[in-house]
C-alpha cells in the first residue's frame, strides 16, 4: 500500500489537537506534503502553543510565502529553540524574513535553512544579523543558490565570524567558495573563540596558481584557535600541500579522527586524504527505526549543540 502524506488540511487538524495539549515539546513531520497551507497552520500554532521547542518540517514543499508565514510568527515566540526547514524551497524571499526575524527573536538556537535555494542577499542578511545576535549557537546553510565568481557572501560570513562570540556551528557546505572568500573565514578563526564545528565540505576550493592554499589556511588557523574543534572539507580538492596540512594536525593531536571526515594513508611516500563518515550528519535526512546513532562522531552536528531531547 503506499504511503499516505500529511497535507495541509491534514495539518491544520493536527496542530488543533496540539493547540491545548501542555504534554508535547516536539514536532516531527518531515517528508510530508503540507505545502504553504500547512505553513500558515505551523504559523498559527506556534502563536498558540507554548511547549513546543523543536519543529521539523523538513522537506515539506513550503515555499517563499509559507517560509514568511513561519519566521513571523517567530517574532513574538519565546518557546521554540530549533526550526528544521530543510529542503522546502524559500529562495531568497523567504531568506530574507528568517534573517529579519533573527533580529528579534531572542529563544531560537538552531536554525536549518540547508537546501532551500537561499539568494546572495538572505545569506550575507543572515551574516548580518549574526554580528549582533547572542542566542543562536548553530546554523546551516548549505546550497544556496549563487551566481557569478565573488565571494561576498563568504566575506561577510567571515566578517560575523570576527564579532560573532556565540556561534558554535556552522554549515555552509556547498558554497562554491574560493580561496579569497576562504582566507577570510581563516583570518576571523584566528579572532573567534566559540565556533567548534565548521563544515566547509564540497566547496571546490581552488586558487588559480596554487591549489588547495586556502585549505592550507584553514588548517593554519586550527593551530592559534584553541576552541575549533570539528572541521570537514571532504569534496575539495586536495593538493599534496592540503593532505599534509590535515595528515599533520591529525597527527599531533590537534585535530582528532573522530572530527573530521578525512583520513591521510600514504602511497609511495606521497600522503593523500580518503573520506571517512564523521561528521556526515548520518541521520541528517532520516532516522533508522532502531533509532539514533549512539556514535557522536556520526551525527557531531547534533551531538556539539544540543536543544533538548528531540536531537
Amino acid at each position: 500500500m503506499p504511503v499516505e502524506r500529511v497535507t495541509g488540511d491534514d495539518f491544520f487538524i493536527l496542530s488543533k489537537t496540539l493547540e491545548k495539549n501542555p504534554y508535547i515539546n516536539g514536532l516531527d513531520v518531515r517528508y510530508n506534503l503540507i505545502s504553504d497551507v500547512g505553513a500558515y497552520h505551523a504559523a498559527k500554532l506556534l502563536q498558540k502553543q507554548y511547549n513546543l521547542i523543536y519543529i521539523n518540517l523538513m522537506f515539506n514543499d513550503i515555499g517563499p510565502k509559507g517560509g514568511e508565514l513561519i519566521a513571523k510568527a517567530l517574532h513574538k515566540d519565546t518557546t521554540l529553540k530549533y526550526l528544521r526547514m530543510t529542503g522546502n524551497k524559500i529562495e531568497n524571499k523567504g531568506g530574507m524574513f528568517f534573517a529579519a526575524m533573527l533580529q528579534i527573536n531572542s529563544t531560537l538556537e538552531k536554525l536549518d535553512l540547508g537546501d532551500c535555494d537561499l539568494g546572495m542577499q538572505s545569506v550575507i542578511a543572515f551574516a548580518t544579523v549574526l554580528t549582533q545576535n547572542q542566542t543562536i549557537k548553530g546554523i546551516t546553510l548549505n546550497r544556496p543558490i549563487l551566481y557569478g565568481e565573488q565571494d561576498e557572501s563568504t566575506v561577510h560570513l567571515g566578517h560575523m565570524l570576527k564579532e560573532n562570540h556565540w556561534l558554535a556551528e556552522l554549515h555552509m557546505s556547498k558554497h562554491d567558495v574560493k580561496n579569497c572568500g576562504l582566507k577570510h573565514l581563516c583570518d576571523a578563526l584566528y579572532l573567534n573563540r566559540s565556533l567548534r564545528y565548521l563544515d566547509v565540505s564540497w566547496l571546490s576550493v581552488v586558487s588559480c596558481s596554487i591549489e588547495g592554499e586556502g585549505l592550507v589556511a584553514l588548517s593554519q588557523s586550527m593551530k592559534t584557535n584553541p576552541i575549533l574543534s570539528n572541521i570537514y572539507i571532504w569534496g575539495n580538492k586536495f593538493d599534496e600541500a592540503t593532505c599534509m596540512a590535515y595528515a599533520g594536525l591529525i597527527q599531533m593531536g590537534r585535530l582528532k579522527p573522530d572530527n573530521t571526515d578525512v583520513e591521510p594513508f600514504v602511497v609511495d611516500g606521497h600522503v593523500y586524504l580518503a573520506e571517512v563518515s564523521n561528521g556526515l550528519k548520518k541521520h541528517y535526512y532520516w532516522t533508522p527505526t532502531y533509532g539514533n546513532a549512539l556514535c557522536h562522531s556520526s551525527n557531531a552536528g547534533f551531538s556539539l549543540v544540543p536543544v533538548g531531547q528531540q536531537l
